[in-house]
């Protein structure tokens, strides 16, 4: 008689894709996303193995090591429920190592392309309209922002979750080999350009600073006379100098802002800044 192929059914994996929404749920820094991801899994192992020790057995592959950019991480539970299947039909090379190796070799592209689009580039955007819609204290920017980025990061996620189940493995060659590189190359490059357009709108960094004689007239405003010679100079020079502290000299973006908070300080003690506070 022969065996009857182990199939997953559509309660199984959208049960799989809610619980890949909390793969930060149980975060840690000793295997990061590795407790979310062996949760995601529970009713794959179920459907798959009847016995107690071969759900064990299962279980323990997810506890290895795991961490990646967590919305499009979703292509990877998907990819992974379609070897699980495969591997409880018996199919031929796909065990323990097979799924951690395939696991770890994703983890670094998706991250990549999944922070230059996602955080670099997708949040930066909606922000941007967010802060614009928030002008004068109103509250629209903040539901715009909250309903529009469950809704992209639901149907995202949902989309990478299925298409990476359709795909398998078929997957990796496109996101580890020349096309995956180009897309994290353009999708960065992108970013970097949102972020700039982003730091000009919302990050105007302007000086006092002026110069006067006797009678108490200014014969010289910097600010005028740097937007004359390249307007936006010093949200420019700001944005570099913060890229630099982080990129460069390793700070924290905690440390970053403090350092901010002591130059502003003493911008205006000197007069250098001018806050436009009135008492």
């Amino acid at each position: 008689m022969a065996e009857v192929e182990k199939k997953l059914t559509d309660k199984d994996l959208k049960s799989m894709y809610w619980r890949s929404t909390t793969l930060l749920g149980s975060f840690n820094f000793e295997r990061m996303q590795s407790m979310g991801f062996c949760v995601t899994m529970i009713p794959a192992i179920k459907r798959l193995y009847s016995k107690k020790e071969d759900q064990a057995k299962a279980m323990h592959t997810y506890t290895a090591f795991f961490n990646t950019e967590p919305q499009l991480g979703a292509l990877i539970v998907g990819i992974t429920a379609g070897l699980e299947e495969a591997r409880a039909n018996g199919a031929d090379g796909v065990d323990d190592e097979t799924i951690n190796g395939l696991r770890a070799g994703l983890m670094g592209p998706v991250a990549g392309i999944g922070d230059s689009l996602i955080v670099g580039t997708l949040i930066p955007i909606i922000l941007g309209i967010a802060l614009g819609l928030s002008n004068g204290g109103s509250p629209l920017g903040a539901i715009f922002y909250i309903v529009v980025w469950n809704l992209l990061a639901y149907f995202g996620m949902k989309f990478a979750y299925f298409k990476g189940y359709e795909l398998g493995d078929k997957a990796v060659e496109f996101l580890v080999g020349p096309q995956g590189q180009a897309i994290r190359k353009s999708v960065s490059i992108i970013g970097g350009m949102v972020i700039g357009a982003v730091a000009a709108t919302w990050v105007p960094v302007k000086t006092a600073f002026q110069l006067k004689d006797s009678s108490g007239k200014a014969f010289l405003v910097l600010q005028d006379q740097l937007d004359g010679v390249y307007p936006g100079l010093l949200t420019a020079l700001f944005i570099v100098f913060c890229w630099w502290l982080m990129a460069k000299k390793n700070l924290s973006p905690i440390k970053v802002m403090l350092l901010l908070v002591v130059v502003a300080f003493i911008g205006v003690l000197l007069g250098f800044f001018n806050p436009g506070l009135k008492y």
